[in-house]
């Protein structure tokens, strides 16, 4: 700590001194990120990226991962951002900002203006190390409106976004930002529900019925199908419930989301059509749906979704609808299409256990994934602190 400069006078300069010093650390990461991407390092653990391997190997956030990628690259156009990087003049924010300059496209346009990309990397330099961060977004806003000044054809759907927040008893709120055109079918559709069901003596008030009404246009989409296909699979409310609690009402069931209902709510939920009801043996495991099958039934894929939650291939995170049902021994040797014999992979890691790589779920109910060479692809413990020293 002290070779840093750390600890031995104010706490101010301690704070200066330690985000100088996370700088450093930052741009030596994005150097060894952009290494490791130039090389095809993450073939090696059967990732196509390294933003995927940031994700599925050091735990990073999807955001976090790309910028740190994107990072990389623009400090390899950007030499003189790079060394104020490297010094702990700049932060990653501010590399992730001026990154927007080195995007293919703006590298394209600026070198047929004849704009040298050297003043460029100077300029935002100078910016980043004298002025505030909101400064550096400025004049690089400004940058890249100069290279197109027509800017591109206005997109109405650009500002739509929408956040999910789930709470712990289970339930969910969410925050729906759309453009005109957007906000008027949507709330089109919702009211068609609600001026729908105006029973007698309804006394709901209007955000509870618009908030019924958003929640009978999604049954009404699932249960005309009108929802697209995933793997040539309807999309289905998924409800997990012990046979046991199912057949007396008693004790909880476990939605898709991870969230608990009631046992009675499951077996109200599971005279719906449109709800895929999967009953767990005593063993926890989803009873078995047969093995006469060369492909897997929708039953079988239903209970694979709910023990294997998405791709199983270590360090991938891909969702249930990217993945295949993948047979671990192949029904031309004899494998039973069973929930035993079979496991979630998406498309490029079912491609890879076809060429050498190998997943096995073991008795502690993990999966494990073996290079060709036989080694582990393993996931680094999570960090933890050190123990406290009395003093």
């Amino acid at each position: 700590m002290c070779s840093s400069g750390i600890g031995g006078g104010d706490v101010l300069d301690d704070v200066a001194a330690l985000v100088a010093e996370r700088n450093r650390i930052d741009a030596r990461l994005a150097r060894a990120v952009r290494a490791a991407e130039a090389s095809s390092a993450a073939e090696r653990d059967g990732l196509k990226s390294m933003a995927s391997w940031l994700r599925g190997h050091c735990r990073l956030s999807g955001r976090e991962a790309s910028r740190l990628v994107g990072n990389g690259r623009a400090l390899a156009h950007l030499p003189v951002l790079a060394e104020a990087h490297d010094a702990g003049l700049v932060t990653a924010a501010q590399v992730a900002v001026a990154a927007e300059v080195t995007t293919p496209d703006r590298l394209t346009a600026a070198a047929a203006q004849g704009v040298d990309l050297g003043e460029i990397d100077a300029v935002l330099t100078g910016v980043a190390i004298e002025q505030e961060h909101d400064a550096l977004v400025m004049v690089v806003k400004r940058y890249c409106n100069a290279l197109d000044p027509d800017g591109p054809e206005p997109d109405p759907t650009e500002g739509r976004r929408m956040s999910v927040v789930r709470h712990a008893d289970g339930t969910v709120s969410f925050h729906l930002h759309l453009d005109a055109v957007g906000a008027e079918r949507f709330s089109t559709a919702v009211e068609a529900h609600v001026q729908a069901d105006r029973p007698a003596g309804d006394d709901r008030s209007r955000a509870q019925r618009l908030a019924d009404g958003a929640v009978q246009l999604a049954d009404t989409a699932l249960a005309t199908g009108a929802t697209p296909r995933l793997r040539g699979v309807k999309p289905q409310v998924v409800v997990k419930v012990d046979a046991e609690d199912l057949a007396t009402g008693r004790g909880s069931a476990q939605l898709g989301s991870g969230a608990l209902v009631s046992a009675a709510r499951a077996r109200w939920l599971a005279c719906d059509g449109a709800i895929a009801r999967v009953v767990m043996g005593p063993d926890g495991v989803p009873l078995d749906v047969g093995r006469d099958h060369r492909l897997a039934t929708r039953g079988i894929r239903t209970a694979a979704e709910v023990r294997d939650g998405g791709c199983v291939f270590t360090g991938c995170g891909a969702p249930t609808w990217w993945c295949d049902v993948h047979h671990l021994v192949h029904w031309l040797d004899g494998g039973p299409t069973s929930l035993e014999n079979s496991a979630l992979l998406c498309e490029r890691h079912h491609a890879k256990v076809h060429h050498g790589f190998r997943v096995q779920r073991l008795a502690d109910g993990r999966w494990h994934t073996w290079r060709p060479d036989g080694t582990e692809i393993t996931i680094p413990a999570p960090l933890r602190a050190p123990p406290l020293v009395p003093a």
